[in-house]
């Protein structure tokens, strides 16, 4: 079980964010470059204690043009190793003292924790609060089909608005897709899927809420499990 400090990091996550976010293929720019302000998201528990996983909902801009990105984070004692492609940055924790932040879906521990609550072996975690399930966050869990037990990293792809986690599943015929939405939308597009009904090869899904910048509150799906 994580425990949440409620302390200060210097620099704060959106500071980091905002030197981040320009980087990846699938920010959709703005004037004045970003200014991330957190609107949501929630944790899943390391089982070994170690490493801290957030996925951090953040908006940019004000009004109707204002974008709300998912960006899962992983917080580390020390560098991972083989992963400095994947550092967002490092801050110091007012109590754990100085930690390693890595864009979470190149982290294996993240991505086993991700197949886990699809699988129905993890809980989505309130943020803010410790030992704390999040209501807010519901998981429809993987068809039948799934090994029940870890799975393995085997590749990342990016795309224009979400990132592709390919994993092997023991004993699965075919590698499974974990689609993570790094653009979130009420309304996932033709692409597949809504919360009424899933997508051709949807396996899994888990949806969430973020609050608009108007005060406002939006639903939509944050990851899709795939087999493609």
């Amino acid at each position: 079980m994580a425990v949440v400090h409620r302390t200060t990091m210097q620099p704060g996550k959106t500071e980091l964010l905002a030197a981040w976010l320009p980087t990846r293929p699938w920010y959709a720019g703005g004037a004045g470059g970003p200014r991330p302000v957190g609107a949501g998201g929630f944790r899943l528990d390391d089982p070994e204690g170690e490493v801290g996983i957030e996925f951090m909902v953040v908006t940019d801009g004000t009004g109707p043009d204002a974008v709300a990105y998912q960006v899962p984070l992983t917080y580390r004692p020390a560098p991972l190793a083989d992963a400095g492609h994947a550092l967002v940055g490092t801050a110091e924790h007012g109590v754990l003292g100085k930690r390693w932040i890595y864009d979470g879906l190149h982290d294996p521990v993240l991505v086993e924790r991700l197949h886990a609550l699809l699988d129905g072996r993890a809980e989505p975690q309130d943020r803010n609060a410790t030992d704390t399930p999040d209501p807010t966050v519901a998981v429809s869990p993987l068809a039948p089909g799934g090994a029940g037990t870890g799975a393995e990293p085997v590749r990342v792809e990016e795309g224009p608005d979400h990132t592709d986690v390919v994993v092997r599943e023991p004993g699965a015929p075919a590698p499974l897709t974990l689609r993570v939405r790094r653009v979130l939308r009420t309304d996932d597009g033709p692409d597949g899927g809504t919360e009424n009904g899933p997508a051709d090869g949807d396996r899994g899904r888990v949806t969430g809420a973020w609050r608009r910048p108007d005060g406002t509150t939006a639903r939509g799906t944050y990851i899709t499990a795939l087999t493609v």
